[in-house]
């Protein structure tokens, strides 16, 4: 199998390291040269990623290809490049719907949307795909967890979730930085903050077939330290915000 990804940005990369350290069998990966930096890192690291000048020579030597590019970027090349009937075409690309795809890419290839997030790199993170493609899904299942999507519409609601990724490592940010103002030492902070979070995720996923209105209750007792916090951030209507972001980034995704 050769791969080629058209687009070198954080995504990318994330899911080019991923498959370097699974079960994956690839011959080559090529790669675009528009993020140079990131590109000659990558072809450092690994062995079998090979550089293109151009991106039309990626998807003339790849059997699956990734469009890792920004929306702007997209609707400006896509429709110039030529693809091949027997090609897997998978598009990272958030605002750039399969109907718009599948005319700029005029054949009639397999056309699957995914939504891979950085932590793939170490082989972690659902990656909610549509529509389902077995091929597909057995690919990310060696460097997540895939969830298959029948309809475009609903797979809206996830793109949305993947905004929030920034918003949740600034929480961590914060916290962090709180901690160093209060004396603690910086990476003693950052450390403290990661795990603790880390092992909350791992607690939640671990209980995931419970509702998760079960976590929160527990996690409190009456008059404690959490209750506190809880009631503090429902006042300041934190939690609203979340949904009204949620919503704000859900309806420019269906403009």
């Amino acid at each position: 199998m050769k791969l080629g990804f058209i687009g070198t940005g954080k995504i990318a990369s994330s899911v080019i390291i991923g498959i370097t350290k699974s079960s994956i069998k690839y011959e080559k990966i090529y790669i675009s040269q528009r993020n140079r930096n990131t590109s000659k890192n990558l072809k450092k690291n690994f062995k079998r990623i090979v550089i293109e000048k151009k991106n039309q020579e990626i998807i003339d030597k790849s059997n699956w290809v990734f469009l890792s590019v920004t929306p702007s970027v997209g609707k400006k090349i896509i429709k110039n490049l030529k693809f091949r009937k027997n090609q897997i075409i998978i598009s990272f690309i958030s605002t750039i719907t399969l109907k718009d795809l599948k005319k700029m890419i005029k054949i009639k290839a397999d056309i699957v949307r995914a939504i891979p997030l950085p932590p793939i790199s170490l082989k972690k993170g659902p990656i909610p795909i549509c529509p389902p493609n077995k091929k597909v899904k057995n690919f990310f299942n060696k460097i997540g967890s895939t969830i298959e999507i029948k309809n475009e519409k609903l797979s809206i609601n996830f793109w949305s979730i993947s905004g929030m990724m920034a918003s949740y490592y600034e929480i961590l940010k914060v916290m962090s930085e709180w901690l160093v103002k209060k004396g603690v030492k910086k990476l003693d902070a950052q450390k403290y903050i990661t795990t603790l979070f880390l092992a909350l995720s791992e607690d939640a996923v671990v209980q995931s077939k419970n509702e998760l209105k079960f976590l929160v209750k527990e996690s409190q007792t009456p008059k404690g330290l959490n209750e506190q916090g809880l009631k503090e951030m429902n006042k300041k209507g934190v939690y609203k915000s979340v949904i009204n972001t949620l919503n704000l980034i859900h309806k420019r995704l269906n403009k």
